[in-house]
């Protein structure tokens, strides 16, 4: 009979709570009713395209960082790869520009030299036999000066041959190697942009979540930003509740409330994180017999717990939960 009893009293007490009404066989009334409410993270794609592959199903768990999806990414890749073609070829005028002339030319220069310093040593000794020929007085002086000329083009040769490998050796000029400096960092730019944009073609799971929809199947066209995958992290989960102002002063920011749910496991709680600083009319969601027209406050709290957005949750204070005034 006690058994029978109790069956009926849990119905009673469940129809009042239903109701906003307080029921004293089961204690006193909730606190204050509301919902729980997710927040979606809806993932898209920047731009429009043939949906390539989806890597998750609906009911899921997804890990962090785990592929959700790709949009047909072969125009993109084939932009990447052009540009990681000319970086590496801006890369490679630079450093073409900081090493200076390839060794095949210098050696070129360098035989060019030796050519010009074999005409001084010619030109050299035969200044030096034209003078002991005039001071002999058997040589005219048009041949020593002609010798002498000879000798000065000789040497002014060798010191152009010395001159062109010092050159040879050198880097370009500062405003060339700037200019390459600048052309690298455009190309590099670019190619990051080109990357950025074949990563967002196929985004992976911002956190562990839930994977609640999803909106497209593979081979349908997708618009630009339109979500394909909607995601439910557990953190992202929380309780939307509606104190009346009778209430208000039981309830703070960081507080405990113990949380009700039909079909939930006992000892739910919840912190408090957020208290509208207004009142408001009783959403039409939650409007009872007891409750309409009142005014309450919105209030959100974070469950210790995940629980399915949509639920109806009735909280009461922590110390009613102690006295075990909630069953």
């Amino acid at each position: 009979m006690s058994g029978f009893l109790g069956t009926i009293l849990d119905g009673l007490a469940a129809l009042a709570l239903a109701a906003g009404l307080p029921f004293a066989a089961g204690g006193p009334p909730p606190l204050a009713h509301g919902y729980v409410e997710g927040e979606y993270l809806r993932i898209a794609a920047p731009s429009a395209g043939m949906l390539e592959s989806l890597s998750v199903a609906r009911g899921t768990q997804v890990a962090a960082g785990a592929p959700l999806f790709a949009i047909d990414r072969a125009t993109a890749t084939a932009e990447r790869d052009r540009l990681a073609a000319a970086l590496a070829q801006a890369r490679a005028q630079r450093a073409d520009l900081a090493t200076g002339k390839r060794p095949q030319e210098v050696a070129v220069l360098a035989a060019q030299k030796a050519r010009a310093e074999a005409a001084l040593r010619f030109s050299t000794a035969e200044l030096v036999r034209q003078r002991e020929l005039v001071a002999r007085k058997v040589s005219s002086p048009d041949k020593l000066d002609q010798a002498l000329a000879a000798y000065d083009r000789d040497r002014g040769q060798v010191a152009e041959a010395e001159a062109q490998l010092a050159v040879a050796a050198l880097p370009a000029r500062p405003d060339q190697l700037r200019a390459a400096d600048e052309a690298v960092t455009q190309a590099d730019a670019a190619l990051a942009q080109a990357e950025r944009r074949l990563a967002d073609l196929a985004p992976v799971a911002p956190a562990a979540a839930l994977v609640e929809d999803t909106l497209y199947n593979p081979g349908e066209w997708v618009p630009a930003g339109s979500p394909v995958v909607s995601l439910l992290p557990p953190e992202r989960v929380k309780l939307v509740l509606f104190v009346p102002e009778t209430a208000m002063a039981g309830v703070a920011s960081g507080g405990a409330l113990s949380v009700r749910c039909d079909g939930c496991p006992p000892g739910l709680s919840a912190r408090v994180t957020r208290v509208a600083s207004q009142a408001e009319y009783t959403p039409p969601v939650i409007y009872s017999v007891g409750s309409r027209e009142k005014l309450v406050f919105r209030v959100e709290a974070v469950p210790d717990r995940p629980l399915n957005p949509g639920l109806p949750v009735d909280v009461w204070p922590v110390d009613a939960q102690a006295t075990g005034a909630v069953q």
